[in-house]
């Protein structure tokens, strides 16, 4: 398990600003979901946590050592990315075979397991396979790579429901059993939301939110209804979004529940995914 600190990291690509002055504690043996919406810098984060990327400014330790430019720090992390850094020609047992150099870890028979029951042929070549089995081999690479840290940027693209249940049942699964520090970053907030233990939400490259779900859930509610009694319930409370159709309305509030649910109207606790969205609109 590992312990990685994000300190004043900011990142700039002309004049876009992917991170700005972003300090963060991911610590060791916890699952993080790391979420925003598209181009917020979550991708940028990750690729600077594990060195593909230099920061223009701040820094990045795990257990307590620089991460740029250093082989023993970058040893503890794997990143999985939609980006394919391999040649296509390789074939996805070698890609196993060139794991364990870098990963004296690497679990060849677990990776060997998974491709039976991802029913993903080893012998084939990357560029052979569709985006799902591209996917697939990236996911059990990942898994079985024994590194401490192990980061998933968009790890179910192109899946099919059935190997996405798989791959989260084999991702809590290995956790539970080895314990890694995870940061998931992927639009399916649905799907991982019963195992993201801690939530980081960026937003247009700034960090508003970094707390463990069942607190940042419990921050909020909403309260459904026709509209008068919704908009009178509302006067003098948070309200961050509403949605509305026909006569009836849905209020998003932060806070406690504040007095007696209106007769016709009820109360919810808001979900992972509504709170994302309301938070980064």
């Amino acid at each position: 398990m590992s312990r990685i600190e994000v300190k004043n990291v900011t990142r700039t690509y002309g004049s876009v600003t992917a991170l700005d002055n972003v300090s963060v504690c991911f610590e060791e043996g916890k699952i993080y979901g790391l979420l925003g919406r598209n181009g917020a810098g979550k991708s940028t984060l990750l690729n600077i946590i594990t060195g593909r990327l230099k920061a223009d400014s701040g820094n990045v330790l795990i257990d307590g050592e620089e991460t740029w430019e250093n082989d023993n720090a970058l040893g503890k992390m794997f990143l999985m990315s939609e980006t394919d850094l391999l040649p296509g020609g390789m074939k996805v047992s070698t890609v196993f075979d060139e794991a364990r150099i870098f990963y004296p870890d690497f679990d060849t028979e677990y990776a060997k397991e998974l491709c039976r029951k991802f029913g993903l042929d080893p012998s084939k070549r990357i560029k052979s396979l569709s985006t799902g089995y591209r996917t697939a081999y990236k996911a059990i690479t990942a898994l079985a790579s024994g590194a401490p840290a192990i980061f998933f940027d968009e790890p179910v693209l192109g899946l099919d429901a059935n190997h996405r249940e798989l791959f989260y049942r084999e991702l809590i699964e290995r956790y539970a059993e080895k314990q890694f520090t995870c940061i998931f970053s992927t639009h399916l907030i649905e799907e991982a939301e019963g195992f993201i233990e801690n939530a980081v939400i960026i937003k247009e490259g700034k960090l508003v939110a970094d707390s463990d779900v069942e607190t940042l859930l419990s921050s909020g509610y909403s309260i459904s209804g026709p509209t008068g009694l919704v908009d009178e319930y509302c006067k003098g409370k948070q309200t961050i979004g509403e949605d509305n159709l026909g006569g009836l309305k849905t209020a998003y509030l932060l806070g406690e529940r504040d007095g007696k649910c209106p007769d016709g109207c009820e109360f919810s606790t808001l979900s992972l995914q509504k709170l994302l969205i309301r938070m980064t609109e």
